[in-house]
């Protein structure tokens, strides 16, 4: 297992690289406890650490798109979505935009517009369906792109197709456990990477997953494992071809 402190950053974004950045690929990052709790507090950022934000910051420089469901950007308090000066410049030496987009998945159109996320520094995109409130879809166009997909629930797949078709084949889900359940159950996950935090958050918690039960099961092959100085574990599955 190598040391994720004898890695320099540019190793470390060897070990999570797509050899094929034009083939859709979708990636989920996670962080779970030992006894799989999902969040302390109702809030996953009390299991994340020092390295664990270095391994996350990477992930995301290598993304051209962050999805995340509504719910986890209300209960995380997520921030606009801007890159270190580092990330944007290495970025750019790549030939990528300087930040990733953020895409927002949601099926009651529960934000509001004066919300942080839509001063990132790229324009977001609010995904819903059709039966999602009119009114909302207005207001939350005013300050993002406002994509619709799906009759009465958001069309999972034609996401990862719509999200290509924009240049943004490059997926990056953060959560929460219902968007990766849903993700799991229409066959979209294609890399699974979990940092496994070295705590016990006794029973309460939820799981990295949820939503209703599915039949499917998918098998991923472990490609990679890092072991940090405070005892963070981090793992990288991946589809099998």
């Amino acid at each position: 297992m190598r040391r994720l402190d004898e890695l320099s950053d540019d190793e470390l974004l060897e070990v999570y690289r797509i050899a094929d950045r034009t083939t859709p690929h979708l990636r989920a990052n996670f962080v779970s406890s030992l006894d799989g709790a999902v969040e302390i507090d109702g809030q996953s950022k009390a299991l994340s650490s020092e390295s664990d934000s270095r391994v996350f910051s990477m992930i995301r420089r290598l993304a051209d798109v962050v999805l995340v469901g509504a719910g986890t950007i209300r209960d995380e308090g997520y921030t606009p979505l801007k890159l270190s000066a580092a990330g944007r410049s290495w970025r750019s030496a790549a030939g990528l935009p300087e930040n990733p987009t953020l895409a927002v998945v949601s099926a009651r159109l529960d934000l509001s517009p004066v919300n942080p996320i839509f001063r990132s520094a790229v324009r977001p995109l609010v995904i819903t369906h059709e039966a999602s409130p009119p009114d909302r879809r207005e207001a939350l166009g005013e300050v993002a792109d406002v994509l619709v997909l799906g009759a009465a629930e958001v069309d999972l797949p034609a996401v990862v197709i719509a999200l290509a078709d924009r240049g943004l084949p490059q997926i990056l889900c953060e959560g929460g456990p219902h968007l990766l359940g849903a993700m799991t159950t229409a066959d979209l996950v294609d890399e699974l990477d979990l940092a496994l935090a070295p705590l016990l958050a006794g029973p309460g918690s939820g799981r990295i997953t949820a939503g209703p039960p599915t039949p499917l099961t998918r098998q991923l092959r472990l490609a990679t494992a890092l072991v940090a100085p405070d005892d963070y574990l981090f793992f990288r599955y991946v589809r099998e071809s």
